[in-house]
């Protein structure tokens, strides 16, 4: 019987040995945290947004580093096999807006439950406490492994799946980098990604801090080009900005600035987008009409949310005490440019301990993407966030960790 190791216990190790056990291998599961599922139990706030039921096509439109490495593996293995795995592993599931996917529960807890329960069905032997310090090829074949405390373990094969740099609480802290170039593979630098954004004008960021906006259009660009658009929802911070549509922008932010660093880039936001200019200065003239002797302050509240009109004032160049009835027609213009265009310069991201995902990883150029086995070293395999692929917000960051992880786990155990 072909032994297994598995490093790491997240979303992709456990999907690792549990798909290696299931082709019949031994299995040990190695996770140096004291449970299992650190960081699934709390991603999307501790609901669990597992998949996204979008078509696989589509799918691959959601990656944002390396798309193609991960077509077999997402086609061998997609969000209906995930959903399938789970609910019959005892955890019902729903699917809500946007194809995103949770337990009907709403706690991340009854996923790893569910896991835990066909690990254990399964015959892993699951070791928890435990951290690999040391792990090099045998000449003759396989690998050992030794832990902290001085047991060692020998395996035919080992999946490594310790995650990334980002919550590093959560154990993926990176640290297992050192061991993976030892063995002589390349690490693309780790780079923070689905993260806040930094903005230059953070004095008025911190003045709309909490100040939460729906129904926005969000572009960026990198010098003069045009990176990024986006519609949804996003926050104002005391540093900048965040919200599920600011995450998704950050992402290419990072990716598409690499090498391009000493460019500005600048975020655009169109606060009214469902509106043209001549359809916003209509609506802005009924306003004004039905308060004539209003200070422009006070009718600001009918166009936008509270703490932004104290801002919106000095964006526009149009003084707040000022009566509506003298704002001249070059002034309204100069209020619709802002409420098409309030424009930020993005400085840079929070860090890793705010990051959702790392972007970066082993270089999949080193990864036979047919079964995920390293092609410098012989019987190793990866699997999940460790990897140099990233996505977009909305489960499909953890379907890539069960698909690489169960793609890891057949090919290991074959």
């Amino acid at each position: 019987m072909k032994k297994i190791a598995v490093i790491g216990g997240g979303a992709a190790g456990m999907m690792a040995a549990l798909a290696a056990a299931e082709q019949g291998a031994e299995v040990l599961l190695l996770e140096k945290n004291e449970k299992l599922g650190k960081k699934l139990f709390i991603t999307g706030k501790g609901r669990c947004n597992l998949t996204n039921t979008c078509e696989d096509q589509e799918f691959f439109s959601h990656v944002v580093s390396n798309p193609k490495f991960l077509y077999s593996s997402i086609y061998a293995f997609d969000h209906t096999e995930v959903m399938g795995l789970i609910e019959k592993l005892g955890c019902p599931l729903k699917e809500e807006r946007g194809g995103r996917v949770f337990p009907v529960s709403d706690h991340s807890s009854d996923v790893i439950k569910a896991l835990e329960k066909g690990l254990k069905k399964a015959g892993v032997e699951i070791r928890l406490h435990t951290e690999v310090e040391e792990m090099r090829r045998l000449q003759e074949q396989g690998f050992m492994l030794k832990l902290r405390g001085g047991a060692k373990e020998t395996a035919d094969a080992v999946v490594i799946a310790v995650g990334g740099h980002s919550y590093a609480g959560t154990g993926s802290d990176g640290s297992f980098d050192v061991q993976i170039r030892a063995l002589g593979h390349g690490m693309t630098e780790a780079r923070t990604a689905l993260v806040p954004l930094v903005l230059r004008e953070e004095a008025e960021c911190k003045e709309m801090q909490g100040l939460a906006l729906k129904n926005v259009e969000a572009r960026l660009y990198l010098g003069k080009k045009e990176i990024y658009s986006g519609f949804g929802e996003m926050l104002f911070t005391h540093f900048g900005v965040s919200g599920p549509l600011i995450l998704t922008a950050s992402s290419v932010y990072q990716k598409r600035r690499t090498g391009r660093e000493s460019e500005k880039t600048y975020l655009r936001i169109n606060l009214k987008p469902a509106l043209s200019d001549a359809q916003l200065d209509e609506r802005i003239l009924r306003e004004f009409d039905a308060n004539k002797n209003k200070q422009f302050g006070n009718v600001l509240g009918s166009l936008l949310p509270g703490k932004m009109r104290e801002v919106f004032p000095g964006r526009c160049g149009i003084a707040a005490h000022r009566a509506v009835n003298t704002i001249t027609k070059e002034e309204r213009q100069r209020l619709i440019a802002s409420l098409h265009c309030l424009e930020y310069e993005v400085t840079g991201t929070r860090g890793f301990s705010e990051a959702i995902v790392t972007q970066g990883g082993v270089q999949v150029k080193e990864i036979d993407p047919s079964t995920m086995e390293s092609k410098l070293v012989p019987g190793l395999y990866f699997a999940g966030e460790v990897i140099d692929v990233d996505a977009h917000t909305g489960g499909y960051n953890l379907q890539i960790a069960w698909s690489t992880g169960h793609l890891a786990g057949v090919s290991a155990a074959g």
